[in-house]
């Protein structure tokens, strides 16, 4: 198996009233840190989030001892400079507003405006509000393999949206919902946010570009907007030449819970409180590595397909909080199984005690403000 990580987080500036920081000022103070150790890649979303990106490692305990040194490497030259990094994955302070400034983030806005209702709103609010913990996985040994994964990770994607669910306030207070980030996606135009529904993931793919809205086309100057009402599909069949290039951009505007870029992008999970980053990784890892938590895992989470409702209730909707305790417990067997690190065995094993034992999820803590 090989894993990357991309954990990201807003930034704000210490404080009574926690302040967001100029992206400029946040550059300045991680270039002056220099690259991260261990190789991960540092860049910045629209809104001005932090995300990092590890190299790919063999296994969950790798991936973790990298990353989290790069992520150490991260926070303290934040912290010297009296800023950090909140965990939560919804901005609970500031309301949207872009920081980073391209064509292509002018062509998204303009893009959600045209498309209006919902996605006018939570457009924005996606691009500059919101932080995932992004789990990418290898694709499978062979085409059988593939899909089975594939399907595995649908499966299991409600009951770890609930499980790991840790947004619950944005800047106007309570959204009602244990993952607001999920509230954000979910309210977008659903044929670039919603699952695939082919069981094939070749024909699934292929199907869900070809009719998603072209968002996206590169220009010859600062005017990438689509042309309005295409599809790809309406693109192909039309007197206007799509280069490969073109094919490139559209596929990198659909998000999917689970997006195949030769891997397998997981993209559905809250990003959480920095002690515990790493578990939603090293779960999705065993589930799917490790064949007798595979087949546990498919069980527990047979017919529980509501992604609304694992947003929304978490681990209080129906059948979830049972599902997601024999999850996280096939998870530990496979760990061990697979020789991890006792010590990261040991931390997801914390993470089952203090929350989904109880029915909890990181956001019903308290948000840290001090």
């Amino acid at each position: 198996m090989s894993a990357t990580s991309s954990p990201s987080s807003p930034s704000v500036a210490r404080g009574a009233t926690p302040a967001p920081v100029p992206l400029p000022h946040l550059r300045e103070v991680l270039a002056a840190a220099g690259p991260p150790p261990r190789g991960s890649r540092l860049t910045f979303e629209p809104g001005g989030q932090v995300e990092l990106s590890s190299l790919p490692h063999q296994g969950a305990s790798a991936c973790w001892s990298a990353l989290e040194e790069d992520a150490r490497h991260v926070r303290t030259a934040l912290e010297a400079a009296r800023l950090r990094l909140l965990d939560t994955a919804l901005d609970p302070y500031r309301v949207p507003r872009r920081q980073l400034q391209h064509p292509r983030y002018d062509a998204m806005e303009q893009h959600f405006v045209r498309a209006g209702g919902a996605s006018a709103s939570m457009g924005p609010a996606m691009m500059t509000t919101t932080a995932a913990c992004q789990v990418n996985l290898d694709v499978g040994r062979d085409r059988a393999d593939a899909h089975r994964r594939w399907a595995l990770l649908h499966a299991v994607g409600p009951v770890m949206v609930a499980a790991f669910a840790n947004s619950p306030v944005d800047a106007d207070g309570d959204t009602g919902w244990r993952s607001g980030r999920q509230r954000v996606w979910q309210g977008l135009e659903r044929g670039r946010t919603s699952a695939p529904q082919d069981g094939d993931p070749v024909a699934a793919w292929t199907d869900y570009a070809l009719d998603a809205s072209v968002m996206l086309r590169r220009g010859k100057d600062d005017d990438w907007a689509g042309p309005a009402g295409w599809t790809l599909r309406d693109w192909l069949l039309a007197d206007d030449p799509l280069a490969e290039t073109d094919l490139a951009l559209h596929l990198t505007t659909l998000f999917p819970p689970v997006r195949p870029r030769g891997w397998y992008e997981v993209r559905y999970l809250d990003t959480q409180p920095y002690r515990w980053w790493v578990v939603p990784t090293a779960v999705l890892a065993a589930l799917l590595d490790d064949p007798v938590a595979s087949a546990a895992a498919e069980e527990a989470c047979a017919g529980l397909d509501d992604w609304t409702a694992a947003a929304r209730d978490g681990l209080a909707a129906p059948g979830l909080q049972a599902a997601a305790v024999a999850c996280l417990d096939a998870a530990l067997a496979a760990l061990t199984r697979l020789g991890e690190d006792p010590a990261l065995v040991a931390l997801v094993a914390a993470f089952r005690d203090t929350y989904t034992a109880s029915g909890r999820c990181p956001a019903d803590d308290p948000l840290e403000t001090a």
